[in-house]
């Protein structure tokens, strides 16, 4: 059984960060494409980052510079170091993942910011931005 379990959300002001993790167990591919999603509180959902067993990563257009996507060499984990948050980063966050070759770029990962090409899902955890 796959199980993914985010952590490290909670309350900043803009500015500030917080580094996410997804703890992973039970996931065995050897190729595979993991990410990070988020859901607003007007349901407005969008990928944040992904990154392949490569370590290729790809990020939304909103976040690029300012979130950095990793993971763990062992694939126990994958992170999201979020930097210089603003208001507009208040979600729920999610950790995902899929199998499939090919890298990030591939027909199963079809570079990452869709959650709806993953397989598997975190139950979230909120960040909120806010002065």
């Amino acid at each position: 059984q796959v199980t993914l379990v985010e952590s490290g959300g909670g309350s900043v002001q803009p500015g500030g960060s917080l580094r996410l993790s997804c703890s992973v167990s039970g996931f065995t591919a050897a190729h595979y494409c993991m990410g990070w999603y988020r859901i607003t509180a007007k349901n407005v959902r969008e990928g944040v980052a992904a990154i392949d067993d490569g370590g290729t990563a790809n990020y939304a257009e909103s976040v690029k510079g300012r979130f950095t996507i990793s993971q763990d060499s062992a694939k126990k984990g994958m992170y999201l170091q979020m930097d210089n948050l603003t208001p507009e980063d208040t979600a729920i966050y999610y950790c995902a993942a899929v199998a499939g070759g090919g890298g990030l770029y591939s027909a199963y990962c079809n570079g990452g910011l869709y959650p709806h090409d993953y397989s598997y899902f975190g139950q979230g955890t909120q960040v909120s931005v806010s002065s």
